[in-house]
């Protein structure tokens, strides 16, 4: 006769293995929704946010020309420090992008499959050692870095890996199995709340947004960061010209100045 608390360690068992297999589900989907983010962040800043970094760099010129006409204005002086670190932080966005798109990947099903038994298999919440937590922690963390990277090399050796680990190994009493299990219960619907609650921000977030109706741009045969980068190239050229007229407001005084009373003006400035 089977023992009460074994028929009830068998339903326990039961509802951790479907909770396991939606938690994997779960880390796939947001694990492709953190790297598809990402990705169309990489190529938004190298088709847009890198005109946006050139007209940064020409705001800063020009609120330096500006300061050349007035060079004891405090308020002038501020606003060309500020647009100055506003245009190096552009720049250095626009590269880390350069950087990113270089990594384009697709993920194979043979990627997602590894990537979904992998997950299922040591994700943190399925044990309860604090020590064995915090190390698969470190594991997800590595298994998530292959998968967005695309290094299904990396994927395979931690398949390889974890076959014979001691992670692939139960045991313990019926009673310790039964609690383990509904303490394992508990903490996947905690990390399942986890990940929906990332879902939601990253939906509410205006990355997300912006994709989505760059996307259904692209399904009416509109592009739609082509457009964006079009009129930004357009004040751009505004804004070059603007430039180029203080620059040429400047000479003039300068040029001037130097005629008229033999003064270099720059060594005043």
């Amino acid at each position: 006769m089977i023992a009460p608390e074994e028929i009830e360690l068998e339903k326990k068992l039961r509802v951790v293995e479907r909770l396991a297999d939606r938690l994997a589900d779960a880390e796939e989907e947001i694990a492709d929704m953190r790297a598809e983010l990402e990705r169309f962040e990489a190529r938004y800043t190298m088709e847009v946010g890198r005109l946006y970094a050139e007209q940064d760099e020409i705001d800063a010129q020009i609120a330096e020309e500006e300061l050349k006409l007035v060079p004891d204005d405090e308020e002038i002086k501020k606003k060309v420090e500020e647009l100055r670190r506003i245009a190096e932080e552009s720049a250095a966005r626009a590269k880390a992008a350069e950087e990113k798109e270089a990594e384009k990947w697709e993920p194979t099903a043979e990627a997602r499959k590894a990537y979904h038994d992998l997950a299922r298999s040591f994700h943190p919440d399925l044990v309860l050692d604090h020590g064995e937590k915090e190390r698969r922690h470190s594991m997800m963390t590595e298994l998530n870095t292959a998968y967005s990277s695309g290094d299904q090399e990396k994927l395979r050796r931690l398949a390889a890996e974890f076959r014979v680990s001691p992670d692939a190994v139960t045991g313990g009493t019926v009673g310790d199995q039964l609690v383990r299990a509904i303490r394992q219960s508990a903490q996947i619907r905690k990390r399942l709340i986890d990940i929906e609650r990332e879902k939601r921000a990253n939906i509410a977030s205006e990355l997300y947004i912006l994709n989505t109706k760059a996307a259904d741009e692209t399904a009416a045969g509109r592009d739609m960061l082509k457009h964006m980068a079009e009129r930004a190239k357009t004040h751009i050229a505004k804004t070059r010209r603007r430039l180029e007229n203080l620059r040429n407001v400047n000479q003039s005084a300068e040029g001037y100045v130097k005629e008229k009373f033999g003064m270099d003006i720059s060594d005043f400035r």
